[in-house]
């Protein structure tokens, strides 16, 4: 059985679950959606995503969207009682705050960052640039003599965090001052069967 997976290539959102995807080793197959033209509003795609929005999945008939329900859902079906999404009490709670992380922080500073540069979206630059710094200096000091960010192993904390932070540059963020984030990154790029999103263009830094 095949994954289908429903995304625009240079969506971070997109990325985490086609990165989950490839690090568990899940048959998939990646379909590209015209959202210029629309495509995510069809009638079609809104039986599989109601808001219209990516990434989604079909597995089997089994559809969803929302990037961090498809990691969670992706694990709990191909990697049940694995590290990737630990059951204790506590660690399963750092994973969910990573996760809330991953939807707030990161989207408000690195992701609006970089939509403003490659898509001329309307978010305040300036803010979102000042936001990922704030963002990036918390996990800077939080991966002082650690790994990951949730757990003593990689988690789906660390792949919904990955994709934008890794990207920040083209949105104008400068990951220089950041030694331990940069490491954190490299450490994921490494696992086997990572994937990576395409690159765009880096925008002038601060």
């Amino acid at each position: 059985m095949t994954v289908k997976l429903y995304r625009t290539p240079k969506s971070g959102h997109c990325h985490r679950a086609e990165l989950m995807l490839a690090l568990l080793d899940v048959p998939y197959e990646t379909i590209d959606l015209d959202m210029a033209n629309g495509a995510h509003k069809a009638p079609e795609f809104l039986r599989i995503s109601p808001f219209g929005l990516v990434p989604a999945i079909d597995d089997g008939g089994f559809t969803l969207a929302d990037s961090n329900a498809i990691l969670v859902y992706l694990v709990q079906t191909y990697a049940k009682g694995s590290d990737w999404m630990p059951t204790a009490p506590k660690a399963a709670a750092e994973v969910q705050r990573w996760l809330t992380i991953a939807a707030d922080n990161v989207y408000a500073g690195p992701c609006a960052a970089r939509l403003v540069k490659l898509f001329g979206t309307s978010h305040d630059h300036a803010a979102a640039v000042a936001k990922a710094h704030d963002l990036f200096a918390i996990m800077e000091a939080h991966l002082q003599g650690r790994e990951w960010l949730a757990t003593e192993t990689i988690t789906i904390a660390d792949v919904a965090g990955y994709s934008y932070v890794a990207h920040a540059p083209e949105g104008g963020v400068d990951l220089e001052p950041y030694p331990n984030l940069r490491a954190w990154l490299a450490r994921i790029e490494a696992q086997p069967g990572f994937v990576g999103m395409v690159r765009s263009p880096v925008a002038e830094l601060a």
